[in-house]
Order: structure tokens, then C-alpha cells, then sequence
């Protein structure tokens, strides 16, 4: 009884999918007019879509702009010195510590040359201190042989912005 009732739903079953399949066949059956109008109802909408593209941009690039500007604005170079920072000094740690002295050093350097000590004092009482960034380029050039060997030298290029921030580069041809 129970192999009877399976055969009888397997063909059922495949009833359903040859009914299905029937239908299908008559909805993809169309006059070559709906055919037509369909066509010209897509290119219609992807020339919407791409007029909306083309409006895009242009508010993208206005956008862009004053980020731009205000980037150009902050990063206003007041003063610009190219140094070559000695770091024979990281050599005298032990070899676990070098690179992070190394760093240390071009910091100490740069807070000495670059007079960023005494802008403290004149910011302390407007509450916002000038600040030392050192780029990635920077560091990976101290890190690029690994903790134990740093560079004996090295060649940057410092600019400090019209708020006393000084930033750090790694020279051109260094």
C-alpha cells in the first residue's frame, strides 16, 4: 500500500511540473508587439539610469572640491626644512629596543629644530597643542630592516601648518 501511494504522488508530482511547464510556455509566448514595447520600456529606463549618472558626478565633484580645499587649507605650510636626523644614538640600546628609540629620536629632533617646546607654552592657555605626526612612510623606513636594525640616518622633510603641527615626510630622493 505504502509503494502504491509513493508512485501515485511521484506522478502527481510530475503532473504538477508538466502543468508548470505548460504554463510557462504560454507566458513566454508573446506577439512580437509586446516584444517591442518591452524593449523600448528598458532602453527607456537604462537612458533614465544613465542620465541620472551623468547628473551624479558633477555633485560628487562638488562635493569633492571643498573637502579638497579645506584639506589644502589645513595643510597650509608655514615653514618647511628638510633634516638628516642622525640615529646612531638607537644603536647604543639593546637590540629588542632600537627601532622605538629610533623613533624616539627623530621625535626629540624634531620637537628641538622645529621649536615645537615653545609653542607649548604660548598654546597651553589656548587649551590646543601643536602636534608632532610622523607619516607611514617615515616609520616603515625606520622599521623597514626589523626592531635590531634601524637606519644610522635618515633624511626628512618636515612642514609645520600655519597651527604649529608639524608633519613629517620622508625627503624625495632618500
Amino acid at each position: 500500500m505504502e509503494k502504491e501511494d509513493k508512485e501515485k504522488a511521484k506522478v502527481s508530482e510530475e503532473a504538477q511540473t508538466d502543468e508548470e511547464v505548460a504554463e510557462e510556455g504560454v507566458t513566454e509566448e508573446k506577439t512580437a508587439a509586446e516584444l517591442e514595447e518591452l524593449l523600448t520600456e528598458e532602453e527607456t529606463a537604462e537612458e533614465a539610469v544613465e542620465a541620472e549618472e551623468e547628473v551624479a558626478p558633477p555633485e560628487e565633484e562638488e562635493k569633492a572640491k571643498p573637502r579638497e580645499r579645506k584639506k589644502k587649507e589645513e595643510e597650509e605650510i608655514v615653514e618647511e626644512r628638510i633634516y638628516t636626523i642622525p640615529l646612531g644614538r638607537a644603536l647604543v640600546r639593546p637590540p629588542k629596543k632600537r627601532a622605538p628609540r629610533a623613533l624616539q629620536l627623530i621625535r626629540a629632533f624634531l620637537n628641538k629644530h622645529m621649536k615645537l617646546e615653545m609653542r607649548v607654552e604660548a598654546e597651553e592657555e589656548k587649551g590646543e597643542l601643536p602636534k608632532l605626526i610622523i607619516s607611514n612612510e617615515v616609520n616603515e623606513k625606520v622599521w623597514g630592516r626589523g626592531i635590531e636594525k634601524p637606519p644610522r640616518k635618515i633624511r626628512v622633510r618636515a612642514a609645520k601648518d600655519k597651527e604649529g603641527n608639524v608633519t613629517v615626510y620622508l625627503a624625495e630622493g632618500a
